[in-house]
């Protein structure tokens, strides 16, 4: 089993930082192997609509997107870590999602997906529901916790004082190792799902 932790802070050891470490601890206890990347301090920039990524199957854009797209392709599971800017995930961070889902064509179903967000008070929420569509588009069954994934600081150190958040990401981590091994188990009986042929639909004719 292997995990993907993106760490979308442009802090290395701030407060999301410590809230995706307590996870690791868990699945690393778990015999769950890590990789942690950390995103938020990189120049990445949106999506340019080119397309060329559908004949290529990589982005355009030769950056860390293409860099990790083997790892996201070979993970079992994949935990994204956010500060909360304005209600939503940092710029940096949405960015680099876009394009690595939309870039990469290989099958994304049954990786399991997970969200975690960091905010001194206010607009946790909104962006757990923004990460979240990344998985749920992709066909990535989303793992829940006792609680929104939700923890709560403002200065270096101040997550590990949020009892309740980090609690709620450790059950967080178990729950995604219960996850990937019942869905390993579930592709070696059956497989995967069938799947139906695209059929894009526009809604101006």
């Amino acid at each position: 089993m292997k995990v993907l932790l993106v760490n979308g802070s442009p802090r290395g050891n701030g407060n999301t930082a410590a809230a995706l470490q307590e996870m690791q601890k868990v699945f690393e206890e778990e015999g769950v192997e890590c990789k942690v990347l950390h995103v938020g301090n990189k120049d990445v920039r949106g999506c340019l609509a080119c397309n060329r990524c559908g004949q290529t199957g990589q982005c355009v854009i030769d950056d860390i997107v293409n860099e990790t797209r083997k790892d996201f392709e070979e993970c079992d599971g994949m935990v994204v870590g956010a500060p909360v800017y304005y209600a939503s995930a940092n710029a940096t961070l949405v960015a680099y999602l876009t394009r690595l889902f939309y870039s990469s064509k290989f099958d994304k179903r049954m990786k399991v997906g997970a969200s975690v967000t960091v905010a001194r008070r206010g607009g946790c929420a909104a962006a757990f529901d923004e990460l979240n569509k990344f998985f749920t588009i992709s066909g990535m069954p989303v793992a829940s916790s006792r609680y929104w994934n939700m923890v709560y600081g403002m200065n270096p150190g101040d997550a590990a004082q949020d009892e309740e958040g980090m609690a709620t990401v450790r059950e967080l981590a178990r729950n995604m190792v219960f996850l990937m091994k019942g869905i390993a188990l579930a592709k070696e009986q059956y497989g995967l799902p069938e799947r139906e042929p695209r059929k894009a639909t526009n809604f101006i004719r």
